[in-house]
């Protein structure tokens, strides 16, 4: 096999690398790392270690030449090179290029190549947007309703649209979820970053090593002629149940370690209240049943963590008040706050986080005044998390039938449910694109699969720097299902980026 890479640097490419590497059938793996002088000492230390078995490249994700030769004569392409959060809501535009531009010129590097190499697009949970406890359980086809200023999700939503329409010979996408790796507890308390966690957010965690064995399971099934069935279609990778958590919990497992928790470290009131992005899969089973490769719960990793790096155990016999005051509560202040957006009245952030200045102002910061999944004040915490009891979305169509018998009646009836309309009169399979218009009168072209399956709709209606579902889901219904269980009806905002600047507009009702 000859594999070829982005993302190595990254937790989950670090993983998905060095796993892979362990397949006697691998031939080489070729890596792009970009020009920066940290990657020096990285390409130093893999050739060091594996000699010709890893071709290094140097160049940026973007760059269309540095993607064709990247592609050239391998059998896989594994895209996982992005730009997250903290860093994403620094350098939008390191975002953009990375996660959009990118996107761009890896897909078009693999559908140059004759023949096409196999492409594994890794996305993110961030495409669903908020979820609390209404709906905490989510699944592929779900609408896409990425929250407003998140700009590492408007990112990837457009760069993993982009592919799915491409049209590519074989093709898989992996939606990546909440992701446990050795540096979470370091990585997490430098930002203001931490409090975009809501506390009744829906997170079903995985490692980033069990994020690498998946892939390295997915190439050595594949190779062997297995698991035809696997390709083009989009996945969501999670842990299962013992992955499922919520903001609250995740907080208690990981200060554990430390001795605290959420509460003895954390106000309620310095948490967003919604705006976030996490969600428990109904359907993470699918690619376990594939590939069997959940091995790690969350509370199990923490306590991993725990044993392996002592230092934490110090934390234990630090005064917590010490610890609340200088570790967590000076990073109210950094720009990147939820709490420090309220005291400098962001308009823009403060409504889209909290739906006003005055709901944020009034917060209480008494634990008690809070009704929190984790503790079951919405019934068996324990129970809640078995899929067997998840209340699903409604996608607008029959989905007991199998993909390959729908028709042009099935789209209708999804376009209808999701305010437009189709405007072709038939089509002739999954992924050969029809026209749509959406309730805005917008037509545009995309497959029944990016639709039905993806969860994508009118690529005008959600451009790059703007978040216009509170006026969206007032006749679609697809959207208003989730949009309303942490948004009011009343809301009539408009968000959007002009000029680097955060935006909020009001519309009125004639308008929408």
């Amino acid at each position: 096999m000859k594999i070829s890479m982005t993302g190595v640097s990254g937790n989950m490419g670090t993983e998905v690398f060095n796993q892979t590497m362990e397949l006697p059938e691998v031939e080489f793996v070729r890596i792009l790392l970009t020009p920066k002088k940290k990657n020096d000492k990285l390409a130093k230390k893999l050739k060091k270690q594996y000699g010709n078995r890893v071709q290094i490249l140097r160049g940026c994700v973007d760059d269309i030449e540095a993607c064709k030769t990247l592609v050239k004569g391998v059998d896989y392409v594994v895209h996982m090179a992005a730009v997250i959060p903290p860093a994403s809501d620094a350098n939008p535009e390191a975002s953009y290029r990375c996660n959009y531009l990118g996107a761009i010129a890896m897909t078009d590097a693999v559908k140059a190549e004759n023949p096409q190499p196999k492409y594994i697009h890794i996305s993110t949970v961030a495409l669903y947007g908020n979820r609390n406890e209404k709906h905490p359980f989510g699944r592929v086809g779900d609408p896409l309703l990425v929250s407003p200023f998140d700009c590492y999700a408007i990112h990837k939503l457009h760069g993993e649209r982009y592919m799915l329409e491409a049209e590519l010979d074989c093709w898989v996408v992996l939606r990546q979820s909440a992701m446990l790796h050795n540096k979470m507890l370091k990585a997490n308390i430098s930002d203001g970053l931490m409090f975009h966690t809501a506390m009744n957010a829906p997170l079903e965690w995985v490692s980033a090593r069990d994020s690498g064995y998946l892939l390295k399971r997915i190439f050595e099934r594949d190779n062997k002629g297995e698991v035809p069935e696997f390709w083009n279609k989009i996945y969501n990778i999670a842990a299962g149940k013992r992955g499922r958590e919520t903001g609250y919990d995740t907080f208690n497992d990981g200060f554990e370690m430390i001795g605290g928790s959420t509460e003895k470290f954390f106000k309620p009131n310095w948490f967003a209240a919604r705006n976030f992005h996490g969600v428990w899969y109904a359907d993470s089973d699918e690619l376990e049943e594939l590939f069997n490769y959940q091995r790690d719960g969350a509370h199990e990793f923490w306590q991993e963590i725990a044993d392996h790096h002592k230092i934490f155990a110090m934390g234990k016999i630090v005064p917590k008040k010490l610890l609340h005051v200088f570790l967590f509560k000076k990073l109210l202040n950094h720009p990147n706050s939820p709490y420090r957006w309220v005291k400098d009245k962001d308009v823009a952030r403060v409504t889209a986080t909290f739906g006003s200045q005055e709901i944020a102002e009034n917060r209480s910061s008494d634990w008690k005044d809070y009704k929190l999944l984790a503790k079951g004040d919405f019934g068996d915490y324990d129970e809640l998390r078995e899929t067997k009891n998840a209340v699903l979305l409604d996608h607008g169509y029959d989905e007991s039938k199998p993909q390959e018998e729908w028709n042009i009646d099935d789209m209708r009836s999804a376009a209808k449910f999701r305010g437009g309309e189709v405007v072709s009169d038939n089509m002739s399979g999954a992924y050969s694109k029809i026209s749509w218009r959406c309730q805005n009168g917008h037509e545009f072209s995309s497959s029944p699969y990016t639709v039905l399956r993806g969860g994508h709709w009118c690529p005008e209606c959600c451009k790059i720097g703007q978040w216009d579902f509170d006026r969206l889901s007032k006749r679609n219904p697809f959207y208003a299902q989730v949009w309303y269980d942490s948004h009011s009806e009343n809301e009539n905002k408009h968000y959007g980026v002009e000029n680097g600047k955060d935006t909020m507009t009001e519309f009125a009702e004639d308008e929408r």
